[in-house]
């Protein structure tokens, strides 16, 4: 594999160059906003929450990280997207089950089991793309086992009446919306030169600062 292959797959890039896709690199600083309000968030309630730090630490990778991927736009810096929002995902999901729930290692891995086991369907129902065409839904169906988590805890916090379930709630139509973004980008390219990338950006920044607000004001379980 050539790890310095250019990746053009988006409206704003026409060529190559760091600033080729200056909406969908600098749309970033959403991620960064989302992490410093978790971190005033987290100050303002003098938490040393390990947990909590860690994923406003990572909301701040995600944009650093896409910021990379969207400047460079090589194969390599498809990695340094990649890696921190699936990682966020996941450390994500582990907290909140816990934080939310109280729910143990078994609980905990039996989710993890099913969400993996979708992920792995989707990926192998995907049909190649070929060269120079755009995949199917412009890669977005990636994303459906987050967004079936989002669901999932959306009607679980929501049946409980926990406190968090408006947020998560409100976060689910975001993520949607985002995502709905995300996929017509290459769509509206005639129309819209810049894509619709920037706003999956923004929207997500806004999404993961919902989900912090959550987590940090109500992450424990509806029973204490």
């Amino acid at each position: 594999m050539d790890w310095n292959a250019p990746v053009d797959i988006y409206c704003e890039r026409l060529a190559p160059g760091f600033w080729a896709e200056p909406f969908n690199a600098v749309s970033n600083l959403a991620f960064i906003l989302a992490a410093l309000w978790g971190a005033s968030l987290l100050v303002r309630e003098k938490s040393s929450a390990t947990d909590l730090w860690l994923l406003v630490a990572m909301t701040a990778l995600i944009g650093v990280g896409s910021f990379v991927f969207h400047t460079f736009a090589t194969v390599w810096a498809s990695l340094a997207d990649t890696i921190p929002i699936w990682s966020f995902v996941l450390v994500f999901v582990i907290i909140a089950m816990r934080r939310y729930f109280g729910m143990k290692v078994l609980g905990i891995l039996t989710v993890f089991g099913v969400l993996i086991l979708v992920a792995v369907g989707f990926t192998l129902a995907l049909p190649e793309s070929e060269p120079g065409v755009p995949p199917l839904l412009n890669g977005s169906l990636q994303y459906a086992p987050a967004l079936l988590a989002l669901l999932v805890f959306s009607w679980a916090l929501w049946r409980t009446d926990h406190d968090a379930g408006i947020y998560v709630i409100a976060s689910t139509l975001v993520f949607s919306l985002s995502l709905a973004f995300r996929t017509v980008d290459f769509n509206v390219c005639a129309a819209f030169p810049i894509g619709t990338h920037f706003l999956w950006h923004t929207l997500n920044g806004l999404m993961i600062a919902i989900l912090l607000t959550a987590i940090i004001r109500h992450g424990r379980p509806r029973n204490i």
